[in-house]
């Protein structure tokens, strides 16, 4: 989707245009961080489309995956609430996106896939929710499975029963990356360690929940490892999380640990620095207007 940032221009507020949306996001992330990635969507033929092409392939991201449809690009606007997290409005209805349907879902993948990343608003919009679920069930077992709910609260219309097919999901996921306030919207009444115990026994290897300048923590059923955030002069949050996401999984392909296996046998020092890395090229993001990832060569630390 392109995101509309609010700007200045003289003493009018206007919209500046931005890619994003956030498995786009995650796709940009690992791209520049020298992780082969393909991104597996739908765009349209519109001038929107056209910029979200040429956003993907300017960080190299392959788009062997890609089609095309007449439909419009979703856009959204964002209110910022200082250093609170921004707040989207929404306009998606009947969008190229949403039109991922089962046939242009390949038949196989290549088995130099490592892992495919799932998640945010297209698991809940249809028909592209229930073609990625498929998607998810074809490739449980045969690849690592990430994902991150990346929850709106305001484009799910019934709590109950995506909290049905969110179960679902997590049996089929390796990994499960989540923040504070989708720990908060789902349950409320529980503490954040409490709801990685009761996710990894749902089937993930691994589960960490972020909590934007705080920190983040993941858990194993063996270990737990905590980190705290990186200060910074905070320009906006937008894609912060898809950031740590992009972040986590490139420090994992990087060394080596991107399988289920492997993930589960992953030292307290290990995920420490796993999610030191996740949570730098966070904090870069922040620093940057949108969902602006960094690239590798920017970066001082591994």
């Amino acid at each position: 989707m392109i995101d509309f940032f609010p700007t200045q221009c003289g003493s009018k507020q206007v919209f500046m245009p931005i890619p994003g949306g956030s498995p786009c996001n995650v796709a940009v992330g690992l791209s520049r961080l020298g992780v082969p990635a393909a991104f597996l969507t739908r765009i349209s033929r519109d001038q929107f489309g056209s910029t979200l092409k040429a956003h993907l392939q300017e960080s190299h991201v392959d788009l062997s995956y890609m089609s095309i449809g007449n439909e419009r690009t979703a856009i959204s606007f964002v209110q910022m609430n200082g250093d609170a997290e921004p707040g989207f409005g929404f306009y998606g209805e009947r969008t190229a996106d949403a039109g991922l349907t089962p046939d242009l879902l390949p038949d196989s993948l290549p088995s130099e896939i490592q892992a495919i990343h799932f998640g945010s608003l297209a698991m809940i919009r249809q028909p592209i929710g229930s073609t990625l679920t498929s998607l998810m069930q074809r490739e449980h077992g045969k690849r690592l499975i990430s994902f991150d709910p990346n929850i709106r609260p305001d484009q799910i219309e019934d709590r109950d029963s995506y909290c049905i097919k969110l179960a679902h999901w997590l049996k089929l996921a390796d990994l499960v990356k989540a923040s504070a306030s989708d720990i908060g919207y789902l349950y409320p009444d529980m503490k954040p360690n409490a709801v990685a115990k009761k996710w990894l026994d749902l089937g993930p290897t691994l589960v960490v929940i972020t909590d934007g300048p705080y920190g983040a923590t993941a858990y194993t059923l063996s270990t737990t490892a905590t980190v705290s955030g990186t200060k910074i002069d905070l320009i906006d949050s937008v894609g912060a999380g898809d950031a740590f996401a992009a972040g986590l999984l490139a420090w994992l392909h990087k060394h080596a640990q991107l399988d289920r296996k492997r993930l589960s046998g992953l030292s307290r020092a290990k995920l420490a620095a796993a999610l030191n890395y996740a949570n730098h090229i966070a904090a870069v993001t922040c620093t940057r207007l949108g969902a602006d990832p960094p690239w590798e060569s920017e970066l001082r630390i591994s």
